[in-house]
């Protein structure tokens, strides 16, 4: 999977929890809770979503490393290898 892959189904994952959001507007170096305003169940929803789509089991130990778009990417990047 490229780049391009991982990041549209990043958000559309991230788009089927916050419809508002508008993905061309996020940027990868701020905090992604912040820009998009998810509250902890919403997170949890994103990240659920994200295991489900990528099948990517991501531990809660983790949660702490995806504070932006690009930590998520990264961290993802990382495990699909």
């Amino acid at each position: 999977m490229n780049d391009a892959d991982l990041r549209a189904i990043v958000l559309q994952t991230l788009c089927a929890i916050a419809p508002e959001v508008e993905p061309g507007t996020l940027r990868d170096d701020r905090p992604l809770r912040a820009q998009v305003d998810l509250d902890s169940m919403d997170w949890l929803n994103f990240l659920i979503g994200l295991n489900q789509r990528l099948k990517v089991t991501i531990p809660e130990a983790d949660y702490g490393r995806l504070v932006t778009l690009g930590d998520v990417l990264g961290y993802l990047r990382g495990k699909l290898g």
